[in-house]
């Protein structure tokens, strides 16, 4: 079994092991709140998640091009495993505090930095350049799955099976996972021969590699500025949703669940239809298109219009995120996917924190006290959305990041540029 079908075996265990993980953080949100009664307790669970995912990411993408793709994919779901099964034994022997979940939080927050770019480096050699954008939409569409239904389940699962019983569902998919990756073959890339270099040296060489590439640095830049003004918006959007409703659970439901539907919409357009031709247009209009239906959420009143826009924000990241992997799957040789997409990675996510340390003082300090809690958020989201269209669309004046597809030439499956 090779090509898109084994893609499709591989997707269904990893597919399986995101829902497991979202049912099981979903349990854990619940059960620390529960426990502390602090939204301290789940920011800090947030936190320690994704600092080890993006200081790690560097070192992990030289750790995928030392050693075999399938390799570091086993090693992370079956660290996932693990760290669900130390989660079970706790609970089962009565001793689930909350300190253990920051320790786990962030056990998997570093898996994660390994799993991500052996899995894209992995697609990459497995498929044909015809056959990315739809790959990447199928992985969209698995996330937005995960999304929507590991709520509902965990919801719907969580009374008659109990913590334990998430944690079990969870060890079943991370088996899944691991199953699925022993059957299918994932080819290695040809490295041509080289002095070996230090591990420093290979977390360095994806940033040079960016550097070097100025239409791939823009495109870089581009996400890392609509990182930063949509989570900006996106962060504090429950709250505001909260505050208008009357600390109505069930409207934020309402609307995260559009969010997550909208994802699975997005992630089946691309899958069917493959993006478009110029991958840059997917880009840039779908960051424009998200940043207005964000904007628009500040200027609409009621669950049912968040919701429905909440829906079309999410409709159009599928797009946005597989237009723009199709373009670094091409650009990109294959020896070295692992570190420069670890490197991409770390550039454009470092706006996610610093927005989350900037939106909450802002929705406090400088919009809430001056217009109030919902309707200072509701102008956050206008105006940090309506930046974001301006973002996206800017992309068209610069024909460094235009013009990618073009300036830059097709890697070849052989070539390794040397760290």
């Amino acid at each position: 079994m090779r090509g898109f079908a084994a893609f499709r075996l591989l997707w269904l265990g990893q597919a399986l092991a995101l829902l497991g993980r979202e049912m099981t953080w979903f349990a854990l949100t619940l059960y620390a709140y529960q426990k502390t009664g602090q939204a301290t307790t789940l920011s800090l669970l947030g936190f320690f998640h994704f600092l080890p995912l993006i200081l790690l990411s560097p070192l992990a993408g030289a750790l995928v091009d030392r050693y075999p793709r399938k390799w570091a994919m086993l090693a992370a779901d079956l660290g996932g495993g693990l760290a669900t099964g130390f989660l079970l034994l706790l609970y089962l022997l009565g001793r689930l505090e909350v300190g253990p979940l920051y320790l786990v939080s962030a056990l998997t927050g570093a898996l994660s930095s390994l799993h991500w770019p052996a899995l894209s480096a992995a697609l990459s050699a497995m498929l044909e350049k015809r056959d990315y954008a739809r790959a990447s939409g199928m992985m969209s569409l698995a996330e937005s799955l995960a999304g929507v239904g590991a709520p509902i389940l965990a919801a719907a699962l969580l009374k008659p099976l109990g913590l334990g019983g998430i944690f079990a569902l969870d060890l079943v998919g991370a088996g899944a996972a691991v199953f699925s990756l022993l059957l299918v073959p994932i080819p290695n890339p040809r490295l041509e021969a080289r002095e070996k270099t230090s591990w420093i040296g290979e977390a360095l060489f994806g940033f040079r590699f960016i550097l070097e590439r100025p239409p791939l640095l823009g495109l870089q830049l581009m996400f890392f500025g609509i990182n930063l003004l949509t989570t900006l918006g996106s962060t504090v959007l429950p709250a505001m949703v909260l505050a208008k409703t009357g600390m109505s659970e069930a409207a934020l439901a309402l609307v995260r669940s559009a969010a997550g539907l909208g994802g699975v919409a997005g992630g089946l357009l691309l899958s069917l239809w493959g993006g478009p031709r110029k991958r840059v247009h997917g880009v840039f209009l779908g960051m424009a298109l998200s940043s207005l239906a964000l904007a628009l959420m500040g200027a609409v009143e009621g669950p049912s219009a968040w919701a429905v826009l909440a829906f079309l924000e999410s409709l159009f990241i599928p797009v946005l995120n597989g237009s723009n992997q199709a373009i670094w799957q091409a650009k990109v040789p294959l020896a070295v996917q692992g570190k420069v997409f670890a490197a991409r990675r770390m550039i454009a996510w470092c706006a996610n924190p610093l927005a989350m340390l900037l939106a909450g003082p802002l929705a406090d300090r400088v919009f809430g006290s001056r217009y109030g809690q919902g309707e200072g958020i509701a102008l956050m989201l206008l105006l940090f959305g309506s930046l974001g269209v301006l973002w996206g669309l800017s992309g068209y004046l610069l024909p460094q990041v235009r013009e990618a597809e073009s300036l830059l030439p097709d890697a070849k499956e052989d070539q390794a540029p040397a760290p």
